[in-house]
């Protein structure tokens, strides 16, 4: 066993929005299964536990929080290079950047080199679960979910499928790319913490026979998780419409093809009507909120009043490399940014919305594990659940802790988290599923009032 005393923030995770908890002075015992993954047996009050486990060692991390991993619920490792291309849109900028650059993934060495270094980032932003695009290469797969398996992450990744209006390098063959579907999802789906998603890239790319194979697959696999594209970019939407003028939206298309379902998740979805809501919220499928790199490529503000009075399951992702960060404080901050936004992208009026401090971390937590189907698995901290963690220092900048030694509340603590920390906050990354990384130390700060004064 292993024990931690700090301030815990963690989530219900059987709850369908931000209910948190909190201890201001807690600890929290973790210990391994027969598996070999290290899960939580216990967190709650210091004092009530501590004499439960008198005899278990325990790491003093007094003044710090300690939260939930971070769930990225949708980004390219293939996009790491091209992060910060600029172009005019989106369909521009995958034109230009990202196509020319995912064709070098069909050497398996320079993408083992990638993910290498994605893996990285992620870990030290306090990234431990992502839903994760490869390229249409299946070496692509094998050097992305080999290195998570490596490292004991949990990780959701596919194979892309585009076998039309793509270009050489990319572009694959219908029957092949579902034979190598297959395969992939055979060798990889359930093996240590990885899954596998079926990956049409998005509706424009797949011609109806591979969407045809995609869906059979789906249903043939009802365990493994779907992702795509919806409604991310006016001239995206224009261009489906015109290849599909029978289907009633960009959205109908996958539903007609049977790609909506429990464990499919579908980025963007800023373009969407009230009945595309409807049918997201009766087949339980999810959306990754992705308010950087909507704001990048000048895509448009994602509806949140609409999607929750639609009862839509959502989650925050940081779509690298349109997503201009892997930090989740970037990502957070966007999404406040956006939900404030009276408008959509194309001038059609929505209802604008103040996210909390909790929502915004439900988001990119147990949020985010229910909308991949894991809730009490990731995302949460309650027992039971695998231990993945992050330990966060709330006097990382002399600015951070300035300001949250001020607050005069926890939400205005988290508050002051979320808009103003970076990965210079993430002390500790802690992995279920092997051991932990360690930033630098801590830097010496003017004083700094902790969560451990809200109680």
């Amino acid at each position: 066993m292993q024990a931690w005393r700090a301030s815990l923030l963690w989530f219900d995770p059987d709850a369908d929005h931000p209910c948190h908890r909190f201890e201001s002075d807690g600890l929290l015992a973790t210990a391994r299964d027969a598996d070999g993954v290290q899960r939580v047996v216990a967190i709650g009050d210091w004092a009530t536990l501590r004499r439960q486990f008198p005899d278990v060692p325990v790491a003093d991390r007094r003044g710090q929080l300690i939260a939930p991993g971070f769930i990225d619920l949708h980004i390219h490792y293939p996009q790491t290079d091209v992060i910060g291309s600029p172009a005019e849109g989106l369909l521009p900028w995958l034109e230009r950047y990202t196509f020319p650059h995912e064709a070098r993934f069909a050497d398996a060495a320079y993408a083992g080199e990638v993910a290498r270094f994605f893996w990285d980032e992620l870990q030290r932003q306090g990234v431990t679960t992502a839903l994760v695009f490869a390229t249409s290469h299946p070496v692509s797969v094998d050097a992305l979910l080999g290195e998570a398996e490596a490292r004991g992450l949990r990780c959701i990744a596919g194979k892309v499928l585009q076998d039309r209006h793509s270009p050489d390098g990319v572009r694959d063959h219908t029957e092949q790319s579902l034979q190598d579907t297959e395969a992939l999802l055979t060798r990889w789906h359930g093996r240590a913490r990885l899954g596998y998603a079926i990956t049409p890239r998005f509706a424009p790319s797949c011609s109806d026979a591979q969407m045809q194979g995609a869906g059979a697959l789906a249903k043939r696999y009802p365990d493994v998780w779907l992702q795509s594209h919806v409604a991310e970019n006016v001239d995206e939407v224009r261009w489906v419409r015109t290849l599909y003028p029978h289907d009633r939206s960009y959205l109908a298309v996958y539903g007609r093809f049977g790609l909506l379902r429990e464990r499919a998740v579908y980025a963007h979805g800023i373009y969407l009507d009230a009945d595309d809501w409807a049918l997201l919220a009766d087949t339980r499928a999810a959306v990754a909120v992705s308010p950087t790199s909507n704001l990048f490529l000048g895509s448009g503000f994602f509806d949140y009043a609409a999607a929750r009075a639609a009862g839509v399951r959502l989650g925050l992702a940081s779509d690298v490399g349109g997503g201009m960060s892997f930090s989740p404080f970037a990502t957070m901050r966007a999404a406040y940014t956006v939900a404030r936004a009276g408008v959509r992208g194309d001038g059609a009026a929505k209802t604008a919305v103040s996210l909390s401090p909790f929502d915004l971390w439900w988001q990119h937590t147990a949020g985010a594990a229910q909308a991949l189907g894991l809730a009490g698995v990731v995302g949460s901290l309650a027992v039971g659940s695998e231990a993945d963690f992050v330990v966060l220092d709330p006097a990382a900048t002399p600015l951070l802790a300035r300001r949250t030694a001020q607050a005069e509340s926890l939400a205005q603590w988290l508050f002051a988290l979320v808009m103003l920390a970076d990965d210079r906050a993430v002390r500790e990354v802690h992995i279920a599923g092997a051991a932990p990384t360690h930033s630098a130390a801590r830097p010496q700060h003017a004083r700094n009032m902790s969560a451990s004064s809200y109680r």
